[in-house]
């Protein structure tokens, strides 16, 4: 049986200056042009994607009942400070 694919083809239009750049640093580095586009890729999801990926993320989990009330964490909290917990 043949192995599932982990990577899908996508089609974009990238300004010349972009690829020039990426052809630049792939033939620099002896990476293909893919390998700079996924690293680049990986480095936007890890920096600005992953603030609206946990946003989405959360929005579903309130959705979904999975949250708790402000006023009862704060009074969990003040227990907890005035040494009230057991």
């Amino acid at each position: 049986m043949p192995h599932a694919s982990t990577s899908e083809s996508v089609t974009l239009r990238i300004p010349s200056d972009i690829v020039s750049d990426i052809e630049t640093i792939a033939e620099a580095t002896e990476r293909s042009r893919s390998y700079i586009i996924v690293r680049a890729l990986r480095t936007y999801l890890m920096n600005e994607g992953s603030g609206i990926l946990a946003a989405i993320k959360g929005r579903d989990q309130i959705l979904n009942g999975e949250h708790e009330d402000m006023d009862d964490v704060l009074a969990d909290i003040d227990r907890i400070v005035s040494g009230k917990v057991a």
